[in-house]
């Protein structure tokens, strides 16, 4: 793996990527559980790990907080808070415990054991004994994954005020996590940054597969026919809004969303920019609209729209894209 990421000071980065793709490695290595064979992680001026130097994890300014709150069980909520702070030889540890505790709403868990408490609450209580010890750098490794549905949009909320100006770095498979807490997004495939920019931006608007299925939109690869017009490998053609023109020949992609595909059981009328045929897929249904998988694409329709069309699988079809709702960019 031969990855480089910055982080700014103060900053919240996001880090997408499937299973596999470095994303674990990536925070083990910063929180110094696990030595690379070469390669260099620095926390502001101070280095943690290079060539000839190695800080361990427990001198390192560095929290890392995981799906599992990973709380002392023979420990009182108060002490597990408190244990950081204690553990660096702090005469206030407790004062400082019980002050994390309170600005993450668990002050009435204090005297409490982790087994009694829930899940949510035993998450306040791993964030606030994260941050008792002030690290330089907080490490979330899919923090909110294993929470009751229900606890969740509290505990991101939580985060979102916890974490403001501090240099925080998010590995997480949910889009609202990132969207919520970070300032920007990598995505990350076999190893190797395939996109980076603002969070909106790269969910919005996809350059990998995993981002678009990340995102729910549509991506196709192809080659640039002329300055707004790409062909995929198939050899559908789709013209769009290009951020910059696109140079003929050159790799692109297109992005569009499942709800900007009409589907049609005879080539619309007028003279739409993107027509196009395919050969349904699957069909599914969900809740308040019906996906349908067209050679490839996805489009969403409304329930009663599909049942006008009374599609099956394996029905040849037309599919009209709003141009204007096509975005193109250089790979």
């Amino acid at each position: 793996m031969a990855l480089e990421i910055d982080v700014a000071d103060g900053e919240t980065l996001a880090v997408l990527g499937p299973n596999g793709a470095g994303k674990s490695t990536l925070l083990a290595t910063v929180a110094g559980l696990w030595r690379p064979a070469d390669g260099h992680v620095m926390a502001g001026e101070q280095v943690l790990a290079a060539t000839g130097v190695w800080v361990p994890p427990h001198r390192r300014s560095v929290a890392l907080l995981g799906q599992a709150p990973r709380l002392f069980p023979h420990l009182t909520v108060r002490e597990n808070v408190a244990f950081g702070p204690r553990s660096r030889g702090l005469a206030d540890a407790t004062v400082r415990g019980d002050a994390w505790l309170d600005r993450v709403g668990g002050s009435a868990l204090a005297d409490r054991r982790p087994r009694e408490l829930s899940g949510g609450q035993a998450q306040r209580v791993a964030i606030a004994r994260a941050l008792a010890v002030e690290p330089d750098v907080v490490l979330l490794d899919e923090p909110l994954a294993a929470l009751d549905v229900e606890a969740v949009p509290a505990l991101r909320r939580l985060l979102r005020m916890v974490l403001e100006d501090t240099t925080t770095v998010l590995v997480t498979h949910d889009p609202l996590d990132a969207l919520s807490l970070a300032d920007r997004a990598v995505v990350v495939e076999s190893g190797r940054i395939v996109h980076e920019g603002p969070t909106r931006e790269v969910l919005l608007h996809p350059r990998s597969a995993f981002g678009a299925a990340l995102a729910g939109v549509n991506l196709v690869e192809g080659v640039a026919t002329s300055a707004d017009r790409l062909r995929a490998a198939d050899g559908r053609e789709l013209t769009g809004i290009a951020v910059t023109p696109l140079a003929v020949g050159a790799r692109a992609t297109a992005t569009f969303a499942p709800t900007a595909v009409a589907v049609h059981r005879e080539r619309p009328a007028g003279s739409p920019r993107n027509v196009l045929p395919g050969t349904v897929g699957a069909i599914e249904s969900r809740g308040a609209t019906c996906r349908i998988e067209v050679s490839g694409w996805i489009a969403d329709v409304t329930p009663a729209a599909a049942a006008e069309l009374q599609l099956v699988p394996g029905d040849d079809v037309w599919l009209s894209i709003k141009a204007t709702e096509v975005r193109l960019d250089p790979v």
